[in-house]
């Protein structure tokens, strides 16, 4: 039985579905929240989505679309629904739009600290509430993105990266930040580029690549050389990744994100296309990507080589 719930919050309408099985337990919960414009952008709308019977939920997945596009619909992605599920997350996926502006291919929303990531954070606070998941305000975060998402993604983890469990950069072409904090180079992140993008796309993100692992940013430069301006496999590596990385972060307990050495992780040589593990030989005088745990290293050679996943 579905029930539709209309409420009205700082003067916005949000809508709440609830899908129930008859003992009246909740069998999935979604809810719609809506922030009021502010600074740097005219629309931030939020689609909350919480699996069966998850209990204390360990962390959100944040779903961010490519530029002013509307991504709630990504919250019924049976994917990422079965990736949430069975790591106790919620689902929160974005849609932000700018306010009307020359050069529209630059988002403003995407710089995160004028205003936008506290909308995001706003919005967690509201749907925590209307959940009735208190945990969901002050949880840590997964980042997934597309293009102008990814972009999102980066200028959020630079802003807070004590929040951020694990980001993704993925194709999009303008950042705000060049040489992030250090706290955020200790993030574990893939940044995705496409061999067929735009040349300008992949230069941005492999500067930004290279400048933040030479200060040993715990990153992954991933190339899919077949792909253009699309999402690709990146959303079924990005998964792998996140299966890999919520254990070695995610405490037991409540407080801050563990911490992970450089020295246990693997090193993706992108000019050789081959994996090792860091302890194993020195590291060369070219970027090199880190990758967390075997399986994500091997799922990374597979993409550049265009090979399949395991």
């Amino acid at each position: 039985m579905r029930r539709t719930l209309v409420l009205r919050l700082g003067g916005a309408i949000a809508v709440c579905f609830a899908l129930a099985i008859p003992a009246g337990r909740i069998d999935a919960q979604t809810i719609d929240d809506s922030i009021a414009p502010g600074h740097n952008y005219d629309k931030a709308q939020f689609r909350l989505w919480i699996p069966r019977d998850a209990g204390k939920l360990r962390a959100v997945l944040v779903l961010v679309p490519g530029s002013n596009g509307d991504g709630r619909a990504m919250a019924e992605d049976t994917t990422w629904q079965n990736f949430a599920a069975r790591n106790k997350l919620a689902i929160v996926a974005c849609r932000f739009t700018d306010k009307p502006h020359e050069q529209n291919f630059i988002e403003d929303y995407v710089n995160v600290s004028q205003g936008s990531g506290q909308a995001l954070l706003d919005g967690l606070s509201h749907l925590a509430t209307r959940a009735g998941h208190p945990e969901i305000a002050s949880a840590p975060l997964l980042f997934w993105g597309m293009s102008a998402g990814g972009e999102f993604n980066y200028e959020f983890a630079a802003w807070k990266p004590e929040r951020v469990v694990a980001f993704v950069v993925n194709k999009g072409g303008i950042y705000y930040s060049a040489l992030t904090p250090r706290a955020t180079r200790e993030v574990p992140a893939l940044l995705f580029i496409g061999g067929k993008d735009l040349e300008s796309r992949v230069n941005t993100i492999t500067g930004l690549f290279a400048v933040n692992r030479r200060g040993g940013a715990l990153w992954a430069l991933t190339e899919e050389p077949g792909a253009a301006h699309v999402v690709g496999r990146s959303r079924d590596m990005s998964i792998i990744f996140f299966d890999d990385v919520l254990p070695l972060r995610l405490s037991d307990s409540a407080g801050a994100l563990k911490p992970l050495a450089e020295s246990t992780g693997f090193i993706g040589d992108l000019k050789s296309k081959s994996t090792r593990a860091v302890a194993d030989s020195a590291t060369p005088n070219y970027p090199t990507a880190w990758l967390p745990t075997p399986r994500v290293a091997r799922a990374w050679q597979a993409m550049l080589t265009e090979k399949p996943f395991e």
